[in-house]
């Protein structure tokens, strides 16, 4: 994909047409930017009408051009009509054409525009969701250039493509949009961050909120949970925490999800589920090994964690690990400690924890490629935790 400049002569089909209508016969080029009378806006607005004279700035394939110059009468632009500004940016002059004043719309000018490539979180409103959708143009004033997936090519419009957890963007756009944009799109930017530093004393009151709730739990003195949002609380009243921040930091899809499973997890233990699934489990493949038992509660722990969420998996496991651990009447500290282990360690699939579908698009890998070096990274894990559990919780 390249930029080109193309001109809209009088006698062109495209005058008097939409830039949404013009897209839509467009099968592999997008309108990145249009000139009109010396006025350079970037992502115009869908519904601004084309007249003669106009100069469209097009994303577009070599092969591609040509053909949509004849279908739609365009006429690319001479290099000599243009002139380069200080930023590095192609401005084109006109000197026969009296210049109006900018148009009062939300489009921004063509000074100070980057690039900037985003990665779509699994928490991001984008997925399922498509550029034009969100109406990127008309609400951020950016661009989408291109998406990557996987390597993966796509038949889909670039502007209708469903964007998926793990996408790879390119969006050109001001800096400041670029900034809003990925914080409202929860996006993480490849890019460059600068560093802001805490104040020190608001660093050291959140230092010493954070060990006295750790403190607290540590040597028993509270509950865990009440000890963490008690350290919350403080971090509010202290103003260590941002209170907008407080909402947006929770992941209330684990908290619903938990909500959930919490009752069947107590169902299952209450009505036998839980004893019956370790029974079998006991009878069929350990066959009264605790040794085997508790492998087998690792080992099943991890693989349910790389399709599921760890914080569900782990509250569908403990019921199980805990009927086993009185079948076999050994200490169940081991077998809980095998199901916090194997919940923590999905490295088979991308879906299993999102630092593994966050790396999937910048990395260019592809759903197969988690399990060659998570297999034996998994081995590892087993072979390392399991006599560690049997000498720190000895049966």
């Amino acid at each position: 994909m390249g930029a080109y400049e193309v001109r809209v002569p009088d006698d062109s089909k495209v005058v008097g047409m939409s830039l949404h209508a013009v897209e839509s016969e467009l099968e592999d080029a997008l309108i990145v930017g249009l000139i009109r009378n010396n006025v350079h806006m970037h992502a115009p607005a869908p519904n601004r009408r084309i007249r003669q004279g106009d100069i469209l700035v097009v994303e577009a394939d070599v092969e591609s051009l040509s053909g949509m110059l004849s279908a739609l009468g365009l006429a690319l632009e001479e290099a000599d009509n243009t002139a380069e500004d200080g930023t590095g940016t192609t401005t084109v002059t006109h000197t026969d054409v009296e210049q109006p004043p900018p148009d009062s719309t939300a489009e921004h000018q063509g000074d100070g525009l980057s690039l900037m490539e985003l990665v779509v979180r699994t928490e991001s409103p984008l997925q399922g969701r498509s550029a034009r959708g969100i109406q990127l143009r008309e609400r951020y004033g950016v661009n989408l250039l291109a998406l990557s997936r996987e390597g993966s090519r796509f038949n889909a419009r670039l502007q209708t493509l469903k964007i998926r957890p793990g996408d790879l963007l390119l969006v050109q756009g001001t800096e400041g949009a670029l900034n809003e944009f990925a914080a409202d799109s929860n996006c993480i930017p490849l890019a460059e961050r600068e560093l802001r530093l805490p104040e020190p004393g608001q660093a050291l009151k959140a230092s010493l909120i954070m060990l006295a709730s750790v403190g607290a739990a540590a040597f028993s003195l509270l509950p865990t949970a009440i000890a963490f949002a008690a350290g919350v609380l403080a971090s509010m009243a202290l103003r260590t925490l941002p209170l907008r921040s407080v909402y947006t930091a929770i992941d209330w899809p684990v908290i619903v999800l938990l909500g959930a499973l919490m009752p069947v997890a107590a169902v299952m233990e209450s009505s036998g589920t839980a004893q019956l699934i370790s029974e079998s489990l006991l009878q069929h493949v350990a066959q009264g090994s605790s040794l085997v038992a508790i492998a087998l509660i690792l080992v099943l722990t991890m693989l349910i964690s790389s399709v599921v969420n760890n914080a569900a998996t782990a509250a569908a496991m403990c019921p199980i690990a805990l009927g086993t651990a009185a079948s076999l009447g050994v200490n169940a500290d081991a077998f809980l400690m095998a199901v916090a282990i194997g919940a923590s360690c999905a490295f088979l699939t991308p879906i299993g924890h999102q630092n593994n579908t966050l790396i999937l698009g910048p990395g260019g890998f592809r759903f197969g490629d988690y399990w060659r070096l998570g297999l034996p990274v998994s081995l590892i894990v087993v072979g390392v935790s399991l006599p560690l559990l049997l000498y720190v919780w000895p049966l």
